[in-house]
């Protein structure tokens, strides 16, 4: 590799990016401007730099005029850094002697075209001269990456991503924050749109993750601390206690049939309160593992310390029950994590008008599932609280969706699941069925036809949204409910009397997701969701290298692209560890110990804590493992000791004389 030594030679690229950048700037005028500063060799004008064409361009001129820097003006660096330190690397040169003039994002998208746009474009480029004409040759540092992978979240994408993974021969640790793995998955009865049962293809993943060599399960357990870096993170996991042992239960639920509790007396989680568990219970029939869990809240022996322990006596042959366990906390090493830690979803409790927590026949989407799930409190049948069965239900869309009080953004999948809730209402009860939309969204494979089937069953659509739901009087046959709707489609305000109410409520970030956030340095979106690095380039990494991101955390997607996701991240992370090392961007800071003071000042600061004090030099020490680069430390050293490479206080001051010079 050439390095940069003598007489300085640039040559300057400026791109068109199609009409992106040449509708506002002029590129021409902007390349011969380039020519004129200080060091340029060389500056051209092309329509798409990034191309193969573009990069050949590049490497053909500095091999004829021997240049050993390089300007792109051009788009983000996030966007085609990488792609043109490819190029300097091809051609011989370092490839960390490169910079880039982001004329598109900063002028070309925020100018109008005219003298003023043109100034700030020839102003970028100059600073980036004057900028890349103090870089250093500088190299990437390899670590070793450990050849494990954590998955955070047990739903349909963890699970997925934890057996593609481990079919690759790799070691998974999966984590899940519940005492069983399915996520809201396990909670429908058939998906849609072509209504195949959840559980049939859910429940065997559910055992293949227990059964696979390569995944070790950890349920009821969450991330308590995550330090290190790609490679090489460090985790630690607290284990909350199940009372029973998991590696002496056998299943056979012996215990949950002795329980004192004769009568089911407290709401049981899973089925949204719908049905009852005594304080030993199983979340539901196909859980995996199949360990039952022991609710200190409600049991009489942990919460009393007065019970006959009848579970005890039970369970004499295994010794699998232990009401002295306590929490404990598992450290782990692994090369790559992948965030998987689903949605929750919206309480419509906060709509008033709705009348969800008001009126018993009103209930969420979700509630409605686990009645319509065969395995759920009613077996399957769609009853009412009272035990009757509705003649007249009506489904509201977009409740929490779509909507500037609550959440602007649209869930993707609250058409489709209303639609099949519709669909499987009419076919359980035969009740007629309205549905209050504002707009259908069917963008996905089969769903329009799905759509136009069930219209064609009878199930009724109104164009509007609900503006109030009251109590009917009940006169005999009197159905219980009327909900108020504006029909836009036929232009007025229609009154429709219902015996249940579904509400088709918004996906949100998962409970505990700002911890989560925090934890592993996540960016999170306006609406709280994980965000990815890039929409298109890069839709499952993030911006802290090593971890990705899958399902429906990183914004609300239906489970065939969950799914997608979910090995998209699982080949990400493979990736990373069947190249063995690691390879981190070198600039990264660093101290200059004779002008240190220990003041400590960026210990405190550093938000990777990548820096440690040395008590002998009194000096502070970055780990170059652990900086990301951030340069934080940089700017709040009181004494300059802290520097950082590719940002240096001499190239960031030429930065500056150049845009002042423009």
């Amino acid at each position: 590799m050439v390095e940069a030594t003598g007489e300085i030679r640039i040559g300057v690229y400026v791109c068109h990016c199609g009409t992106n950048i040449a509708a506002t700037l002029d590129v021409a005028e902007l390349a011969r401007y380039a020519s004129t500063l200080a060091h340029v060799q060389v500056a051209r004008d092309y329509k798409y730099m990034c191309s193969e064409p573009g990069q050949e361009l590049i490497k053909e001129d500095v091999a004829r005029y021997g240049l050993n820097r390089v300007v792109v003006a051009a788009c983000s660096p996030h966007l085609h850094e990488s792609t043109f330190r490819r190029v300097l690397q091809e051609a011989g040169l370092n490839p960390y002697l490169l910079a880039m003039a982001n004329i598109r994002e900063h002028v070309a998208w925020t100018a109008a075209a005219g003298p003023v746009a043109q100034a700030r474009a020839r102003a970028q480029i100059a600073a980036a001269v004057a900028r890349v004409a103090r870089q250093k040759p500088l190299s990437p540092r390899s670590y070793p990456v450990v050849p494990r992978v954590l998955v955070i979240g047990g739903g349909i994408a963890g699970i997925q991503a934890a057996l593609t993974l481990a079919e690759a021969g790799k070691e998974v640790i999966l984590v899940e924050r519940e005492p069983t793995i399915g996520g809201h998955m396990a909670k429908f009865d058939k998906t849609f749109p072509t209504l195949d049962c959840a559980a049939c293809i859910l429940t065997p993943k559910m055992s293949a993750v227990k059964d696979h060599p390569n995944i070790k399960l950890l349920t009821y357990s969450e991330i308590q601390e995550v330090t290190g870096s790609v490679g090489r993170f460090v985790v630690k996991v607290l284990r909350k206690p199940r009372y029973i042992r998991d590696d002496l239960c056998v299943g056979c639920l012996q215990c949950i049939e002795a329980c004192l509790f004769k009568a089911l007396k407290i709401p049981n989680e899973f089925d949204l309160g719908l049905s009852k568990r005594k304080p030993i219970y199983l979340p539901f029939p196909q859980a995996v593992p199949r360990i039952p869990v022991i609710d200190p809240q409600t049991c009489l022996r942990l919460r009393t310390g007065k019970c006959k322990q009848t579970c005890l006596e039970a369970c004499a042959d295994r010794n699998a029950i232990d009401f002295e366990q306590q929490e404990w906390v598992e450290e782990y090493e692994v090369g790559a994590i992948i965030v998987a830690t689903g949605f929750r979803t919206f309480d419509p409790a906060s709509l008033a008008y709705y009348g969800y927590g008001r009126f018993p026949e009103v209930y969420t989407a979700l509630e409605v599932e686990r009645l319509l799930n065969a395995a759920g409190p009613t077996g399957g049948e769609v009853l009412l609280r009272d035990g009757a069965k509705p003649r007249a239900v009506g489904i509201v869309h977009c409740v929490g969706s779509r909507d500037r009080n609550t959440h602007p953004y649209c869930s993707r999948v609250c058409c489709m699941y209303a639609i099949k809730l519709a669909h499987l209402i009419r076919e359980r009860t035969g009740a007629e069925v309205f549905n209050f939309y504002i707009d259908i969204r069917a963008p996905g494979k089969g769903f329009e036809e799905f759509y136009e089937r069930v219209q064609k069953e009878g199930v009724h659509f109104m164009r509007g949204k609900v503006g109030e739901v009251e109590r009917l009087t009940d006169n005999g046959d009197s159905p219980r409910l009327l909900v108020t709707v504006e029909d836009t489609l036929v232009g007025r305000v229609r009154k429709i009397p219902v015996d249940m109410l579904v509400l088709a409520v918004a996906l949100e970030p998962a409970e505990g997701a700002d911890e989560l956030q925090k934890l592993l340095h996540l960016s999170c979106s306006s609406e709280g969701f994980f965000l990815e690095k890039h929409p298109k380039l890069a839709p499952v990494n993030t911006a802290s290298d090593g971890i990705f991101v899958a399902g429906a955390c990183q914004g609300p997607k239906d489970i065939p692209d969950t799914v997608a996701q979910a090995d998209a991240a699982a080949a990400q992370a493979l990736a990373l560890i069947d190249h063995g090392v690691v390879e981190t961007e070198p600039n990264i800071a660093w101290v200059n110990e004779e002008v240190c003071s220990g003041c400590r000042v960026c210990i405190a600061l550093c938000p990777f804590d990548a820096i440690t004090p040395d008590e002998e030099k009194q000096v502070a020490v970055i780990d170059p493992a652990l900086c990301k680069g951030c340069g934080t430390c940089v700017a709040a050293c009181p004494s300059g000791a802290a520097q950082q490479d590719l940002f240096s206080i001499a190239e960031i001051l030429a930065e500056i004389e150049g845009i002042l010079s423009a």
